[in-house]
């Protein structure tokens, strides 16, 4: 029994599988290969991706990474496990009281009438939100991905919701876009701070990072990709902290106006000893628009920030 609940728990997070035998095959989370190569079996308590050869000896671990707090909830509980993070962040607060910035990390709540788009089954009221999506190129494994999810009614009637996880699993952020001509503004993001890392909890700063202006660039995009959310990137943002930590690497992929920023941004990281990368967006209005086999080009193309092309990017 607890085998078909742990598969119900992996097709919400990975999305439907392709059986086959004892094994199930999942879109890879990791590479987002365009077919279902990575094999789980749950009886040997294994995962393997045959494209870019991400592997585990143990599945739980694909919870933690990709799943939600909920998802990992109903997991451990499955396999007998304590989450010992909670007790260890309550007696780390209480040894080492948090600096700031940790009480200033924010969680929200999702609107009440969110409706996901992840499921098999939908209703005849996502079909306009799921029509809009198909207009943007944005196909089903990335709706999975980016737990992409509609309202109907409320507040935020007629918008695609697009949530941001922090690196706990908890909502820190959303972005609210209208899939109609009557629902004014395009944009109806909720009354919290932008700055936050989206979607921390799937990023790994270990590897090179895309950063881009919203999350339809970065959904477009794809892989290792961060959206700033039209805002900048000083000292003070959590994202540049994260970075300047890890000392990653970074792309650069702003909108193609707003290179004053895009400067600016590559100077600060800079000055911390951080390798910064210009992926050329000229030609098109934003990365979201740009077709992924030219950004995909491009970006291996992407040159480095130099002192010199620092100022030619100044003085253009």
């Amino acid at each position: 029994m607890s085998g078909h609940k742990k598969l119900k728990i992996l097709k919400e997070v990975l999305g439907s599988p392709f059986y086959h035998g004892k094994e199930n095959l999942f879109y890879c989370p990791k590479c987002k290969h365009h077919k279902k190569k990575m094999s789980i079996n749950l009886d040997k308590n294994k995962f393997k991706c045959w494209v870019c050869d991400f592997s585990g000896n143990d599945v739980t671990y694909l919870i933690k990474r990709y799943g939600t707090r909920a998802q990992r909830e109903d997991w451990f509980a499955l396999c007998n496990i304590f989450d010992h993070s909670d007790l260890e962040l309550q007696l780390t607060e209480i040894l080492n009281p948090p600096t700031e910035q940790i009480l200033t990390e924010q969680k929200i709540d999702l609107p009440e009438e969110f409706a996901t788009l992840t499921s098999n089954k939908l209703s005849a009221s996502a079909l306009p939100a799921l029509s809009y999506l198909r207009r943007r190129d944005i196909e089903r494994e990335e709706i999975i991905t980016w737990k992409i999810g509609y309202c109907s009614n409320g507040l935020y009637k007629d918008r695609i919701i697009i949530p941001s996880f922090d690196k706990d699993g908890d909502i820190n952020y959303f972005i609210a876009r209208s899939f109609t001509k009557q629902a004014f503004p395009k944009y109806k993001n909720p009354s919290a701070s932008k700055k936050v890392i989206f979607n921390e909890l799937f990023l790994d700063f270990d590897e090179p990072l895309v950063i881009v202006e919203g999350v339809f660039d970065a959904i477009n995009a794809g892989g290792n990709v961060v959206p700033i959310l039209g805002s900048t990137l000083d000292e003070q943002h959590p994202l540049f902290q994260k970075i300047t930590e890890h000392n990653t690497k970074v792309y650069l992929a702003l909108d193609h106006d707003a290179q004053k920023k895009e400067v600016a941004i590559a100077r600060s990281l800079q000055s911390y000893g951080i390798d910064v990368y210009k992926i050329n967006t000229k030609g098109y209005q934003d990365v979201g628009v740009m077709p992924r086999n030219i950004y995909h080009n491009r970006k291996q193309k992407a040159k480095k920030f130099t002192e010199t092309s620092l100022l030619n990017h100044r003085l253009a």
